[in-house]
């Protein structure tokens, strides 16, 4: 196995990590972390440390795809498991943020709604043996995605200061462009769609 799979791989064993970390009844074994506090604003540790895995985690995204691109190591698994790693890592953050209450249940599930057309699309394409590359918007998406979790898991900093609600502002884009970037999917695959009905 090729040295940007296994940083696939590894992105894929974060996911479980920040899912123990993230719902984990620590109090019950005494186990007390606290709160960094910058001026009035309070961030859980537990959140600092959640944050760095998602950072390292995000970074082996970036880093999976330069090394196969520069080094010529695109392979099928990687084509298929990269983006379902991606995925997995972003949407347990949102789903988590929906049981913890942080989020609205309804725009995690707009987002998951999204993803699963998206992959239904994928797998009609598939079999008609056309590859449908991901699109500016849906890059856009990713990158959305990650700027909110970010936020979200750091309170808000530093908008929070001065009580800017950017977090929800970015939850809100983020979903909108969601959307906008599945229907765009969609009409890339009409055709295909039209044919398999």
């Amino acid at each position: 196995m090729n040295i940007p799979n296994r940083l696939t791989l590894i992105r894929l064993v974060f996911v479980p990590i920040i899912v123990f970390f993230a719902i984990f009844p620590f109090a019950q074994f005494n186990i007390v972390f606290g709160y960094l506090m910058i001026d009035f604003v309070s961030v859980p540790i537990i959140n600092i440390i959640i944050l760095v895995l998602f950072v390292v985690a995000s970074f082996t995204d970036f880093l999976d795809g330069y090394l196969a691109r520069k080094h010529n190591l695109v392979t099928t698994f990687g084509k298929f498991v990269d983006p379902l790693a991606d995925k997995l890592l972003v949407n347990t953050m949102f789903i988590l943020f929906a049981y913890q209450g942080v989020v609205p249940v309804l725009a995690v599930l707009i987002m998951l709604w999204r993803d699963t057309a998206i992959e239904g699309v994928r797998m009609i394409a598939a079999r008609s043996g056309v590859t449908i590359a991901a699109a500016f918007l849906g890059k856009v998406k990713t990158v959305a995605q990650m700027i909110t979790i970010v936020l979200y898991l750091v309170s808000n900093l530093p908008f929070e200061l001065v009580q800017l609600p950017i977090h929800e502002l970015m939850l809100w884009f983020t979903v909108t462009i969601s959307v906008v970037s599945g229907i765009s999917y969609f009409l890339q695959a009409k055709d295909l769609i039209l044919e398999s009905m």
